[in-house]
């Protein structure tokens, strides 16, 4: 388990786009399981759409990725730094089943497929009690920059 403490650590992200508020469980290397709390408060819902909620299906797939990111950096022992990006390398088979909306717990499943040569493949599922809201193959890489 992680709380938001040792999340900030983790990723560089920062309001408004961290999109992982708690590790719920984590099997080094293999899976991990996160939730991000979805509030009326974010910034997209005042034009996504204004009469009726929704959080943006990129922003599912980004907290995928972040959750991802957390399991990445678990299995191999490090903390990132300042010199250390981690981007999307690819997406695949993305699928958006229900709309998410202020209220709801989004819940971020994640397992590690492969990794080679610095790619790591990911099958992400998020979902909304029990029920798939979104889905997809995603490739990610770390890179340092200057």
């Amino acid at each position: 388990m992680m709380d938001i403490h040792e999340i900030l650590k983790q990723l560089p992200h920062r309001y408004p786009i961290l999109l992982v508020d708690r590790v719920l469980e984590i099997e080094k290397g293999k899976r991990i399981k996160a939730l991000k709390n979805v509030s009326i408060n974010e910034p997209h819902f005042v034009g996504h759409f204004p009469h009726r909620p929704v959080m943006p299906g990129v922003l599912m797939l980004e907290a995928l990725a972040q959750a991802a990111a957390l399991l990445s950096f678990d299995a191999q022992g490090v903390s990132p730094d300042n010199k250390t990006v981690y981007y999307f390398a690819g997406i695949d088979s993305a699928r958006f089943k229900r709309p998410v909306e202020p209220g709801d717990q989004l819940i971020l499943n994640v397992e590690l497929l492969r990794s080679k040569a610095g790619i790591y493949k990911f099958k992400g599922l998020a979902t909304v009690n029990g029920e798939v809201a979104a889905e997809a193959e995603l490739m990610c890489t770390m890179r340092t920059v200057a």
